[in-house]
């Protein structure tokens, strides 16, 4: 076998590979001699079959099942004497591969670029530092009195964030559909979960006013029968309450599932969440500032094919969350930034697991198989699906030596502290009960 290999352009390569015409010769009919063993042909007895006659029914297909091994083969042999690491499976283009001549093809890959990491030592990540204030807790729990109003009857025209509960009657074309006719129907108003036109239409009206109002139901309302129709709607406006926030006293308490303890178990609890998810996001954010700076620091061309493989990817996971309706996804422009930061951070992750043989613990492996299982509805059950299933722990395995990777750039990286509060970490504020 001769082989010999081309750059075309930074990391592309082309290496053209000889197959002797002996070698292809050898390799099919060792095929058709086992064929003779197993081949059933019409007038022989099974095993007897003369090689003449096989050979004349299934050289063809001998002769071809040969040229694909032996290009696998030949490609592996060659990519392993000259060290080279492909970026994916090479695109084989055959040349000459007719029977009695000699095997000639192509093989046109991206090999993976080689890495000079620069010294963790150098690098520099946001360690951001918080704790929760008293007034933080204040505010959660006022947070939790606003999802729990409690309403009471008022004798005024209704608006924004009153309860108003209504009788009504829809019709499309003039008839009545399947659930358009209620009694007592319960509303928030500005809460969003009527049509828009009938929540306009409630604002300002009073314990037994009546209107007419017609509205349009959105193409993607959930019930096929009336979506993207036109209605008409008779609501009668049947009691006004207004909200107000519950006392925050034990019956508030129990009604958060928390039986004992009173006000003070609560401020507890919710602290002890608090200054959990302070820690959890503090971590997190570390982490991503680390793996920023590492990804800056360490510049290199990247394989094309790597690059489109996780373009491919983060299409797919939008398409799947946005669902069926998704007709058209954004072109590849939105995701290419995204792909290549992925894509070079996984080449420099394995990098530095190969320079400096960064190897998981087990108790990380089972620190991640104890996160899988948790909130399962039997845990004990799906821990050992887990655990005899080879391919779901290997997952756990390498998502186990990713975080050893990154606990050792964050341990020789520079952390430097950032001051920060609990609403830039949690994402939202407790006061306002929005994100932040």
């Amino acid at each position: 076998m001769e082989h010999s290999l081309t750059t075309i352009s930074g990391l592309e390569r082309r290496l053209e590979i000889v197959v002797p015409v002996d070698q292809v010769v050898a390799e099919t009919e060792q095929r058709l001699k086992r064929l003779m063993r197993t081949v059933r042909i019409d007038g022989f007895r099974p095993g007897k079959v003369p090689y003449a006659v096989v050979r004349s029914q299934y050289g063809d297909q001998a002769h071809m099942e040969a040229v694909e091994q032996l290009m696998q083969s030949s490609v592996a042999e060659s990519l392993g004497s000259l060290q080279l690491r492909p970026a994916a499976p090479p695109r084989i283009e055959p040349i000459t591969f007719a029977p009695g001549a000699e095997l000639r093809f192509a093989a046109l890959f991206e090999v993976l670029p080689e890495i000079q990491l620069r010294p963790l030592s150098e690098l520099e990540y946001a360690r951001p530092v918080a704790s929760v204030s008293d007034a933080d807790v204040d505010s959660m729990v006022d947070r939790l009195r606003r999802q729990r109003p409690v309403f009471a009857a008022v004798d005024r025209p209704s608006k924004a964030g009153d309860r108003v509960s209504i009788d009504f009657e829809g019709r499309i074309e003039g008839e009545v559909f399947p659930g358009g006719k209620g009694e007592d129907l319960k509303v928030v108003l500005g809460a969003g979960t009527i049509l828009p036109e009938l929540d306009t239409a409630l604002h300002g009206m009073s314990v037994g006013e009546s209107k007419t109002v017609p509205a349009r139901f959105p193409d993607e309302y959930g019930a096929p029968s009336v979506a993207g129709k036109q209605a008409e709607f008779d609501i009668k406006v049947t009691s006004v309450e207004e909200s107000s926030l519950p006392a925050l006293d034990d019956e508030f308490v129990r009604s958060l599932g928390l039986p004992e303890g009173g006000v003070e178990a609560l401020r507890a609890e919710i602290r002890k969440s608090m200054e959990r998810e302070v820690t959890d996001s503090a971590s997190r954010r570390a982490r991503e500032s680390a793996l920023e700076a590492l990804f800056k620091a360490n510049p290199f061309e990247l394989p094309k094919v790597l690059v489109d493989e996780q373009v491919q990817e983060l299409q797919a996971q939008l398409q799947q969350r946005m669902g069926p309706q998704a007709t058209e996804l954004p072109g590849r422009e939105m995701f290419e930034e995204s792909a290549r930061r992925r894509v070079a951070l996984g080449l420099l992750i394995g990098e530095l697991i190969r320079a400096n043989e960064i190897r998981p613990d087990r108790q990380q492996v089972e620190a991640r198989l104890d996160a899988a299982v948790q909130g399962s509805p039997d845990p004990d059950q799906l821990r050992r699906r887990y655990v005899q299933s080879r391919e779901a722990m290997q997952q756990l395995e390498a998502g186990a030596l990713e975080d050893a990777a990154i606990a050792f750039v964050l341990a020789q990286a520079k952390g430097v502290d950032k001051p920060s509060s609990f609403s830039e970490l949690a994402g939202y504020d407790p006061a306002s009960g929005s994100d932040a």
